[in-house]
């Protein structure tokens, strides 16, 4: 079997006597989608910031191709982040607005090194490209933006350095109804054609249906379900995940009929 890309063992994440994450495992393996759901406060975000190194682990192991890198720094640190990066969910926030596009999604290739400022431009242009940007946009302000370019943007930047993987959170619950498809629609074919495993956290299952093969369902920081996405969706053995199935998904995409047809319009 295939050594998994990124994993957690037995992990626990613990803010003063409050238990936020508690004993969860899980393998991201090469090219596969995982899909991390739960409600407001059920540990996802806390779970995949501890796997980026951003939150310590109280307890268990995180593990980068097979290697602990728990706790890690240096060497350690810099591999995990060549090999995963971060779109977070909110991306007004997550862009200097005293920055264009182009020094943005430039930041992490001048960390890396190694290329000239001709073909950093060319490199910056051809992932504004990938993400359905054109080059009229390199010398944007994020003020001159819509949320879903802000987001597309963020997409490009983590596109970078040339990750294997990419960990989601909620990327499209802050953008308007008419975008949030949209972006779906960009991240499924991004997967395609860069082979990419994704970690997508969310409280909806209607897109982790969408764009994951396996889903783990968090409930108050424990895992109480976990399985191929079809099988959970159709036949789930706890009523919270029931719940999380009869809740509105979300501003667009109501129900798993909906989140079909989107799919099928994106193959």
């Amino acid at each position: 079997m295939t050594v998994p890309l990124l994993s957690a063992e037995e992990v626990s994440v613990c803010f003063g006597q409050h238990l936020a994450v508690e004993n969860v495992s899980l393998a991201l393996r090469p090219g596969a989608a995982l899909g991390l759901v739960g409600e407001s406060g059920s540990g996802k975000s806390t779970l995949l910031r501890t796997l980026l190194g951003l939150q310590p682990v109280s307890t268990g192991r995180v593990l980068l191709d097979g290697a602990d890198i728990t706790g890690a720094g240096g060497a350690a640190l810099r591999s995990l982040r060549r090999a995963v990066q971060v779109v977070f969910q909110n991306p007004h926030s997550a862009l200097n607005p005293r920055s264009t596009v182009h020094d943005s999604v430039a930041e992490p290739l001048r960390i890396l090194g190694g290329l000239g400022r001709t073909r950093m431009q060319g490199r910056v242009a051809g992932l504004l490209t990938d993400v359905g940007l054109g080059p009229e946009f390199l010398w944007r302000y994020p003020h001159e933006l819509s949320g879903g370019q802000k987001q597309r943007v963020c997409i490009a930047r983590a596109l970078a350095p040339g990750p294997r993987a990419l960990l989601l959170d909620e990327p499209t619950s802050a953008l308007d109804v008419s975008v949030q498809a949209q972006i779906i629609d960009l991240l499924r074919g991004l997967r395609q054609r860069h082979q990419l495993a994704y970690l997508f956290v969310s409280h909806n299952l209607a897109v982790v249906r969408l764009l994951c093969d396996e889903v783990m369902v968090l409930r108050q920081g424990k895992v109480i379900e976990m399985g191929p996405v079809a099988q959970v969706l159709q036949d789930p053995r706890e009523a919270y995940t029931r719940a999380l199935l009869g809740s509105v998904l979300t501003p667009g995409i109501t129900d798993l009929h909906e989140a079909d047809s989107i799919g099928e319009r994106a193959s």
